[in-house]
């Protein structure tokens, strides 16, 4: 699907993906479709995108026009929604088969993404409960479940950013990856609200942000996230984190995850393991930010966490500018495994988890 099969807005746009407290939106349900920032015109441009359809929302999320754990989850949530519109009344177990269809189609968009496949089951898993609705009682319902698990994740968000205060340091320099806040979530983020919370109660100094390679989530997302609540930041090159933590400039790492298994290892994007190493090896404390529906306690442990392999053309080139001679080849895995002996903490909306992780992740979950 091309851009031009998308309506697409500017910011000049009167119904633009803003709240009425002036808090952009990257993602948000608009009546009867989905309005979305395309982040893959950021930072030069802020496009906003309609969805209509099941296969508008795959496409936006294989592509990166909607990225991060949580938004993707929501993201699919709406999709399948939108694809029941067009299921017909034929029937609960009809319904169902159908349901579950367009589930697994949505599914393949990015099928190592755990909140992803997380939120489809949760829908399906209520729809099972009312046997008894009908069709269109049923469309409601999945409307319904969607717009709970939008609202669920901005309570999390704020709650994740109010207990992450408690492990940050007066005047902290906190060096982050990738792209964790209102861009990958329905509210202020995961690891982004916890720097956003410490700096409204004045207790950042600096933020180290990692330009992020391939794509450079940290340069072009982060960056433009940071600058718009005027939060101190000073934008680095992914080598430079190591030498950073030698001469004693940062305080604290906290990173997001993409899935995390039951012993604690965590998938994340590619290169927040180098900088676990290098926390520990420099005594800094490394934490990861999440909200609970990322833990997947289905993997016992990283090893069988499955890894995303994207496409050579990210790393031989930038857009269409190719960086690298034609024909080379490039290893580009789009998250690595941080052990779980690496992590002080998870961050979560149940409050920060320590180890034990086997016994303690289990039971923020059941909480």
């Amino acid at each position: 699907m091309t851009d031009s099969e998308m309506t697409m807005h500017s910011t000049t746009d009167n119904n633009s993906t803003t709240d009425t407290d002036n808090e952009v939106r990257s993602i948000l349900w608009k009546e009867d479709h989905l309005r979305i920032i395309d982040q893959t015109f950021l930072p030069s441009r802020e496009i906003y995108t309609t969805l209509s359809t099941a296969g508008q929302v795959w496409e936006a999320i294989r592509e990166l026009r909607v990225r991060g754990a949580s938004a993707i989850g929501i993201a699919a949530a709406y999709g399948l929604y939108m694809g029941s519109r067009d299921i017909a009344d034929n029937g609960y177990e009809s319904f169902c088969l159908e349901l579950q269809r367009l589930s697994e189609y949505l599914a393949t968009a990015r099928p190592n993404i755990v909140n992803l496949q997380w939120a489809l089951n949760r829908i399906n898993s209520t729809i099972q409960a009312h046997k008894d609705k009908d069709t269109e009682d049923l469309k409601g319902i999945i409307l319904h479940t969607a717009n709970t698990i939008y609202d669920e994740d901005r309570r999390h968000c704020r709650t994740i950013g109010e207990n992450g205060l408690d492990i940050v340091p007066e005047n902290a320099r906190i060096l982050t990856h990738c792209n964790t806040g209102n861009l990958a979530t329905a509210g202020d983020g995961t690891a982004f609200s916890v720097i956003a919370h410490a700096h409204l109660a004045g207790m950042i100094r600096n933020i180290w942000i990692g330009e992020t390679r391939p794509l450079l989530q940290g340069a072009r997302l982060t960056t433009w996230e940071l600058q718009k609540k005027e939060i101190p930041f000073t934008l680095i090159t992914d080598s430079t984190a190591g030498y950073l933590m030698k001469q004693g400039e940062v305080d604290l790492v906290i990173v997001g995850a993409d899935r995390i298994a039951a012993n604690g290892d965590t998938a994340g994007r590619i290169g927040t393991y180098s900088l676990a190493v290098l926390a520990a090896g420099h005594n800094i404390p490394f934490y990861v930010a999440a909200s609970c529906s990322t833990i997947d306690l289905c993997h016992p442990e990283g090893s069988d966490i499955p890894l995303e392999q994207r496409s050579p053309g990210e790393v031989t080139q930038y857009g269409n500018t190719q960086t690298a001679p034609k024909k080379t080849d490039a290893y580009n895995p789009a998250f690595d495994i941080t052990p779980h002996s690496y992590i002080a903490g998870f961050i979560t909306e149940h409050g920060i988890i320590r180890p034990d992780y086997t016994a303690n992740l289990p039971a923020a979950i059941q909480s």
